[in-house]
């Protein structure tokens, strides 16, 4: 009898009738008859956005047209939803083809990509720029990234200054090719050069004297002079001191030198000044110009890459108006305290200076840069794609700004930033840039990028890029024209042919993540404040998830927690818990999201909290919601500005977390209002105080990720990752009368087994396997139940086998019979060592006893990805272990042809390619670097002495009979 039947027996009240319970068993057994057409009705409708897209690298720019509609015909064969178009550095050999970006040229390139992805149903984003980050040629001196620049004078009474106030800006060159070009070779202003193409320059600085800002003189007794007006044309001071001994501190801007990464032709040049908002608009001024009278209605999202202006020596950590627009945010004058800010580090009142400068900083990245730029897309009736990540600012707010926050990595805490802005800010999408660098170059498998998505969507993510696909021209010999930076998702990679295998299975799990917000418990507070308030070798930090501001910290432990014990929670920042929340019924909810509501907030151990976010919390606590201090108070408030004032109102506010406590379990507690505050050092014991249960199948090695759907009805996506085979019984914190399982590999849908408690379901996992599992209340029609499978007993095929090389290169190797199966390269011939392709794996046998239930054909060991062909008709495709296909009785006959299509990866025609010497590794910039250094010759990745990966079919391949 099938699961499902005694599942809805047990929640049937024991008033049911014999015929009612008939009925009912009559109705499942009719509905096990359906057929896997039928199970396409409960998956919800695809749509552009619920495909994965990816990043579509356009090398020089030099496409035509003709190739453009070829790529996006094959894209949309594959399964694809959308492209992201970035313009990257060119090809050598083909600099009469480059298109100079934003050129008339390039505007009919890309209105052509837009009709003719329109005519193919896919969505086109496009990056705002070439390479990243924003900048190009027309990007000036006075518009690019800045830095400061000091220097410290002792001056006595009665005594001038025998040296110049002056700082000599020292030459800099960081480029792709440092030993091929010199400072001396590069003229000045750095976009004069005819052949950045060609040099590569990820940063410049020239020789040169650096404008001064201001001069500042500090005595003894505190007084505080400015002496700027005092120097001359020739940088001499005409100032004595009338008594004393006096420190000048002299502040300079200079160039930062930052040049666009991996820029395209007509992309090159200097970075713009992320913290001013005239250089924003001067840089977008190009585009205007460039669309003006052009028809990009079609182009959904503009897209920022990641912030990355610290990938160089030094920061970017000024901007000509900083002075003015400190004085405006933190309501003093920066000049008066640089001794605090540049001199010596051992006192808090530096640390709170250092924190206001930063804040601002912070906070020109969201309002001059993030907030401008996202409303210059609406202008063009666009939305923003956001990676936030690595700028020097509250990322969880830059995230939260934009329609789409974007994450990169394989950190979950890292990947949890994006999807924590998304949540709390309502936003229906976030997008990851998924599989970079997953392994060296052509060694990743479509099953690899499997896992890697399936960790982005576990943390959040419902809006899949990879990372990515390149542009080649027709005809181009293999393997085209490829990025530098793995996995190479392309028609010319082999397993190609089973991409969409891929692409349906990530469009299932998005079908229901874009139908669906975030079921979390937990707001877990970002507390910047500390490293912001913590002098590091650079004036500013970059932020980049969890990242090593915080690692050993108390936050970096609660997080770690959580995501261990299965505590489903959320990242919150200190505007996100002013202008975000509020209390209501017990609860936090966001203003903006509907099912977005919070049993507590966990504000872990930090030293530094801002007085506003304090305050929130205590208002919080007075309307009803419980706030939990994990391993103590903050020791003290944030900032310099209110020194005085902020003083006596943190007293006055942490008297409510240290008076009147009660010892509750281990934990200290005191009622606020309708609330209540929780400080202590067990997590567990405290969440239990807020009423938050904690998913218990982190303990059976699944990981989850919580959702209610649109409808109502809750859905979880859960991933074995426990390293083996699991089938078991799997406890929900949500109550169901139905519970719906979902494959979104194969497309299956059946009835779960469930317990009389409503909460316990059977899932049968392979290692590495996905399950969705949606729970509601009943009353639609259901599907039949699960098959769940068990085995009785198994039989080896043990006949001949035909291996037949079907399609690839560089050669068709000649076909082969065994008795034995094994990789092909240990066929004798280099043909065979050399082949990336598809080969054909064919054999016969005889049906064996039957079954009502069918077989599992059970492919053993493969290197590849499969296609499982029998009697002539496709019964499944594999592109991970365990490969498995399940045989219908329907499908076999008395005698029975097996066709296996194998397809491996590129890494042995590209390891032929390199031993032979053929140049395929002739691109502009970076050209192709190893990851591991075993595989880098002369600077390249080289792949000339790896032994042939294992390809193939190796078995033992036997038929598993079906209970």
């Amino acid at each position: 009898m099938q699961g499902n039947i005694f599942f809805l027996a047990l929640n049937m009240t024991k008033s049911a009738s014999f015929l009612t319970l008939c009925t009912l068993i009559l109705l499942t057994l009719l509905l096990t008859t359906c057929t896997s057409e039928d199970n396409k009705s409960y998956w919800p409708t695809t749509t552009r956005e619920t495909r994965p897209w990816t990043r579509w690298w356009w090398h020089g720019s030099a496409l035509t047209k003709e190739g453009i509609t070829a790529e996006l015909e094959a894209y949309r064969k594959a399964g694809l939803g959308g492209v992201e178009i970035t313009p990257i550095y060119g090809v050598q050999g083909y600099e009469d083809k480059f298109v100079p970006f934003l050129s008339d040229a390039w505007m009919d390139l890309l209105e052509h990509t837009l009709a003719e992805a329109e005519r193919l149903d896919l969505g086109v984003d496009m990056a705002t720029g070439t390479g990243w980050p924003f900048g190009g040629p027309w990007v000036k001196e006075d518009f690019a990234s800045r830095n400061i620049a000091h220097k410290v004078y002792d001056l006595g009474a009665g005594n001038f200054l025998n040296e110049k106030i002056e700082f000599i800006q020292q030459p800099l060159l960081r480029t792709v090719l440092p030993n091929q070009v010199t400072i001396k070779d590069i003229a000045q202003p750095v976009e004069s050069n005819k052949n950045l193409q060609e040099l590569a320059i990820d940063q410049v600085q020239f020789e040169r004297s650096l404008p001064l800002v201001a001069l500042m003189g500090y005595n003894e007794q505190g007084e505080v002079l400015n002496l700027t007006k005092y120097v001359n044309n020739e940088n001499h001071l005409n100032w004595s001191p009338p008594s004393g001994k006096w420190k000048l501190y002299a502040l300079f801007i200079g160039w930062h030198g930052k040049m666009v990464e991996r820029a395209g032709p007509g992309g090159e040049g200097n970075v713009i000044d992320h913290f001013s908002d005239s250089a924003l608009y001067k840089y977008l001024l190009r585009f205007d110009n460039a669309f003006r009278g052009r028809d990009i209605t079609s182009i959904r999202a503009f897209f920022n890459d990641s912030y990355e202006v610290d990938d160089a020596q030094g920061a970017a950590d000024w901007t000509p108006k900083f002075l003015e627009e400190f004085k405006k945010a933190r309501k003093y004058n920066l000049e008066d305290y640089l001794p605090l800010l540049f001199g010596p580090h051992d006192n808090q009142f530096s640390r709170r200076v250092l924190y206001d400068y930063r804040l601002t900083i912070s906070e020109l990245v969201f309002n001059k840069f993030t907030q401008p730029w996202d409303v210059w897309a609406q202008g063009k009736k666009a939305i923003t794609r956001n990676q936030a990540h690595g700028s020097p600012s509250n990322i969880l707010d830059l995230y939260s700004r934009v329609d789409i926050p974007e994450i990169e990595g394989t950190d979950p805490l890292r990947i949890r930033m994006a999807s924590s802005a998304g949540n709390v800010s309502d936003r229906r999408l976030v997008s990851s840039e998924s599989a970079t660098w997953l392994d060296e170059h052509f060694e990743s498998g479509l099953g690899d990028i499997k896992s890697a998505v399936d960790l982005f969507m576990l943390n959040g993510v419902n809006h899949i890029f990879y990372h990515g696909t390149t542009y080649s021209p027709p005809g181009e010999e293999w393997p085209g024209w490829l990025f530098y930076a793995a996995v190479h998702l392309n028609p010319r990679n082999p397993q190609w042919a089973d991409f969409d295998v891929l692409n349906n299975y990530i469009t299932r799990c998005q079908s229901f993540l874009q139908k669906s917000k975030a079921i979390n418990d937990v707001v877990l507070y970002y507390p910047i404040a500390d490293p912001m308030s913590t002098f590091g070798p650079e004036m500013i930090e970059h932020f980049d998830g969890i990242g090593k501001q915080f690692a050993g910290s108390v936050f970096e432990q609660a997080a770690n927690s959580m995501l261990r014990q299965g505590v489903a929670f959320d990242f919150i920042s200190d505007k996100q818990i002013r202008n975000l929340l509020q209390s209501k019924n017990g609860q936090l909810v966001t203003v903006t999201n509907r099912f977005g509501s919070y049993k507590t907030i966990v504000v872990p151990y930090c030293e530094f909290i801002p007085i506003e976010t304090l305050k929130s919390l205590i208002r919080y606590a007075n309307d009803g919601a419980t706030i939990i201090m994990y391993r103590g108070v903050p020791y003290t408030f944030a900032g310099f500005a209110n020194l005085e004032k902020d003083q006596v109102q943190f007293d006055s506010l942490m008297s409510m977390f240290r008076e009147r406590l009660v010892n509750e379990d281990g934990v200290m507690s005191r009622t606020i209002g309708k609330g209540k505050i929780v400080i202590g050092d067990s997590l567990t014991i405290a969440l239990g105080h807020a009423n938050v249960e904690r998913e218990s199948m982190t303990d059976l090695g699944l990981e989850f990720t919580r959702r209610i759907l649109d409808d109502g009805r809750y859905m979880y996506m859960v991933r074995n990752v426990s390293g083996h085979d699991f089938d078991g019984w799997v406890p929900f914190n949500y109550r169901a009368n139905q519970v719906v399982l979902m494959d979104p590999m194969t497309g299956v849908v059946g009835l779960a087994e469930g317990k009389g408690d409503g909460r316990s379901v059977r899932l049968q996992l392979a290692d590495n396997q996905t399950m969705i599992v949606v729970m509601g209340p009943g009353g639609r029609v259901p599907p039949p139940g699960f098959p769940y499978i068990t085995i009785r007993s198994s039989k080896t095929l043990d006949s001949k086998w035909t291996v037949k090389f079907e399609s690839g290169g560089p050669t068709l190797p000649p076909t082969v019979e065994t008795d034995t199966l094994g990789s092909w390269t240990w066929y004798n011939g280099k043909e065979y060592d050399e082949f990336s392709g598809t080969a054909v794996y064919q054999t016969r046998f005889a049906s064996p006893d039957s079954s009502r239930n069918g077989w599992m054909l059970d492919l053993g060991r493969v290197y590849g990805t499969v296609r499982v062909i029998l009697n002539g008709k496709e019964i499944g495709a594999v592109i991970a272990p365990p490969f498995r296909v399940k045989i219908e009785p329907s499908m076999a006959q008395s005698e029975n042809i097996l066709e296996v299509r194998v397809t491996n990866l590129m890494a042995n025609r590209i390891a032929a390619l390199d031993k032979n010497g053929v140049k395929w590794k002739k691109f502009y910039n970076i050209n192709f670097p190893a990851r591991k250094a075993e595989n880098r010759k002369d600077g390249l990745f080289d792949a000339s002495s790896w032994v042939s990966h294992p390809s193939g079919l190796m078995g033992p391949v036997q038929l598993l009979f079906i209970e």
